[in-house]
């Protein structure tokens, strides 16, 4: 139980998303290992599309086809890394 002096950790719950909580915070996996963030804030997937579950990749959103557009003034694509 937390100390009294503590509040409670916050679970934000988005329509399309992770989970995010507040951190730090530890994961118990259904095979029962154990994860763990020190981070400010985590992103905890609910869809197991991601490469770095149970972190959250992003891998969840849809992707955007890159056919038809103009290439972009980096060299890159829209984020700026060269490919």
């Amino acid at each position: 139980m937390p100390n009294a002096a503590e509040r409670p950790r916050r679970v934000t719950i988005g329509p399309d998303g992770p989970l995010l909580v507040e951190g730090p915070v530890e994961v118990v996996a259904d095979d029962g290992t154990v994860h763990v963030s020190r981070r400010f804030t985590v992103a905890v997937c609910t869809c197991r599309r991601s490469r770095t579950y149970p972190w959250c990749d992003t891998s969840h959103r849809p992707r955007e086809s890159r056919r038809g557009r103009p290439p972009s003034p980096t060299g890159g694509d829209e984020r700026g890394a060269v490919s």
